[in-house]
């Protein structure tokens, strides 16, 4: 599926074009850690014709104290004044994303829409917001240290999205807080059943992992209480635990006992008085598709008119589709490459033009038992850029309907020929 992009560069008349700024959103958090506020120096790029500005953002960060590895923990982030001063007044729907190095990893927090009066001449004060973060395995013992990786604000003008993007200089910036990782392995989680379903009678193996190293228990369960009918087992030293239970009467439910919830489905079958007549239906796996299978029709971008200074504008990525109907556990990734900025009629180009995107990716249908994440906002060039993914399920079913796309920002340079110029963005699934 490709999208296409057309951008016409004006000589003479001037041509009307909006920018707008918006400051560095945050994250708010919890009480039960210290505050600690540390100057950000960033680099803001904001779309002309409000100039681009650098200076210090003062976060005030609050994540836990401590946590266990793999734990999802709530992180507040409250900034202080953005380096950008505004050039005109104006009301705006700002959503900011946050990226930030959580250890070796890079995660995103969203804030949700804010409505902001923007007053010329005096810089943006954003309300903080709340988001989570995740303490990346591997990491017992240690300290994971929080930093600001970008950040990145969408300024909604009557359905046309401006971008500002500020960039702290080093990159990451200086640590903004940190959790200490407790040494304690992870919770115990109930995996696998094998079989998940049976009669009276039914032998089950049960799998777990992160259990400490020795003999376990496991039990059954109906509607949450336990059934009577429990198990014995080992874990090895890595974690990872079998126990072997019958099961002798009605259960919905199986679990290694000292494990965090949810445990894993069990089907009891019981024997029905009659004669039997068997069903079977087959279910065949269905194809992973990206669409339209046509291409999208052009993103619509504001011409411009060339001023000897280098000039941004913004758009928005058509949504494509994804239906993933394997019925299976795998995972997809959607990435993007572009081509150069050219007309192949006058054969002008522009090697010096960027386009880059905000992804965004939705659920579309509220059945799908996978969610989506958003690729990392970035450039988009000749090498696959990952703008969405769904992750595999291990032993979770996975798949379902999604809607990928994104904000676009066009970076063009001071001088070119007036023409008008096509560069083709193209999604991929695989």
């Amino acid at each position: 599926m490709s999208t296409t992009f057309r951008r016409r560069i004006l000589a003479g008349a001037g041509a009307l074009s909006l920018a707008l700024t918006g400051g560095v959103v945050g994250l708010t958090g919890t009480a039960q850690a210290a505050t600690v506020t540390t100057p950000v120096f960033e680099n803001c790029d904001a779309p002309a014709p409000q100039p681009d500005g650098s200076g210090n953002q003062n976060y005030t960060i609050t994540v836990p104290d401590t946590a266990k590895a793999g734990d999802v923990v709530p992180i507040t982030i409250d900034p202080g004044a953005s380096p950008l001063i505004p050039g005109f007044s104006v009301t705006t729907v700002n959503t900011t994303k946050i990226t930030l190095k959580v250890g070796t990893t890079t995660q995103v927090v969203t804030s949700p829409p804010e409505t902001v009066s923007v007053v010329a001449g005096t810089p943006l004060d954003p309300k903080s917001f709340s988001g989570t973060i995740k303490i990346p395995d591997g990491t017992e013992g240690t300290a994971v240290d929080v930093k600001l990786d970008l950040a990145v604000t969408d300024a909604d003008l009557s359905g046309s999205v401006f971008t500002t993007t500020c960039t702290p200089a080093p990159r990451p910036s200086a640590t903004l807080g940190s959790v200490a990782v407790e040494a304690l392995p992870k919770d115990p989680v109930t995996t696998k059943l094998t079989p998940n379903s049976g009669k009276a009678g039914t032998a089950v193996a049960v799998n777990g992992a992160n259990f400490p190293a020795g003999p376990v228990t496991c039990s059954a369960l109906l509607a949450g209480a336990a059934t009577g009918d429990t198990g014995t087992g080992t874990a090895d030293a890595s974690g990872a635990a079998t126990c072997n239970i019958t099961v002798t009467k009605k259960a919905d439910a199986i679990k290694i006992d000292g494990s965090v919830t949810p445990y894993k489905s069990f089907v009891y079958l019981e024997d029905q008085a009659g004669v039997k007549n068997p069903v079977d239906i087959e279910v065949l796996p269905g194809p992973l598709a990206l669409g339209p299978k046509d291409g999208q029709p052009a993103v619509a971008f504001p011409s411009v008119t060339i001023n000897g200074k280098a000039q941004s504008v913004v758009g928005v990525f058509n949504a494509a589709t994804v239906q993933d109907f394997r019925g299976g556990t795998l995972g997809w990734d959607v990435t993007a490459t572009r081509t150069p900025f050219l007309n192949q009629a006058t054969g002008h180009s522009m090697a010096k033009a960027q386009i880059g995107i905000q992804p965004s990716c939705t659920v579309t249908n509220p059945d799908s038992p996978s969610t989506c994440t958003a690729g990392t906002p970035g450039a988009i060039s000749d090498t696959p850029m990952k703008v969405a993914s769904q992750a595999a399920g291990g032993d979770e079913l996975t798949g379902g309907e999604f809607a990928v796309g994104g904000a676009g920002m066009i970076q063009l340079p001071p001088f070119m020929f007036a023409d008008t110029y096509q560069t083709v963005v193209t999604f991929s699934i695989a």
